[in-house]
């Protein structure tokens, strides 16, 4: 059975579902598309009608959004489960990705590690008010996920779960800010967190750089 993920190397997102995929141990085949260019693919779009990624193609199956993706590669591949079956446990899980899409990604990607790391690294001066309204921001984000996290190695309960592989590729980049950096070691719970999941196998196969 072929097995496409097309995305983005750079995308917390794309990260994502490798994360997912690498946990399950599946075989796949990886396929670069930017979705910033001016001019999108014509073949990707008819994938994606948003032109946003990733995509998985799993044989004439096509499915976009991270979400449903991720939650598909558990379902349908071998190896751990990566949601719990308690009825709370999932619905904690679900509530830490609501939280980590709604109201972490903005701040800590788009605001922090944009205009911080990722613009300076190419030449170009980054926009201290984002960075500061994006510290704000995350501060109250990171606040809530502290107060949901279980304290442990993982996020909810005693196993990894889809919401420790949703939220770790953005701690990554938010970290390599030093502002960052500074704020996440104010949580003590989700730095204990980080610590485990950097020492995971597939954070180290997932590195996009």
């Amino acid at each position: 059975m072929a097995l496409i993920l097309h995305g983005y190397r750079l995308s917390v997102y794309v990260r994502v579902a490798l994360l997912a995929l690498a946990e399950k141990g599946a075989a796949y085949d990886q396929v670069e598309v930017n979705p910033f260019t001016a001019d999108p693919r014509a073949d990707y779009l008819a994938l994606h009608p948003f032109n946003r990624v990733p995509t998985l193609v799993h044989d004439d199956f096509v499915l976009y959004e991270t979400g449903a993706i991720v939650r598909y590669i558990d379902r349908a591949f071998p190896g751990p489960a990566l949601q719990p079956t308690d009825p709370r446990a999932l619905a904690r899980m679900d509530q830490i990705m609501g939280v980590v899409d709604s109201y972490a990604y903005w701040p800590l990607v788009r605001q922090v590690y944009v205009q911080a790391v990722a613009l300076p690294r190419h030449g170009q001066t980054g926009d201290a008010t984002e960075i500061a309204n994006g510290l704000a921001s995350a501060t109250k984000a990171l606040a809530a996920i502290e107060a949901l996290a279980s304290g442990g190695a993982f996020l909810v309960d005693a196993a990894l779960s889809l919401a420790d592989l949703h939220l770790v590729p953005m701690i990554a980049y938010f970290v390599e800010a030093p502002d960052g950096a500074a704020l996440f070691a104010r949580y003590p719970k989700l730095a204990t967190w980080f610590a485990h999941m950097k020492a995971r196998p597939s954070f180290a196969s997932t590195d996009p750089r």
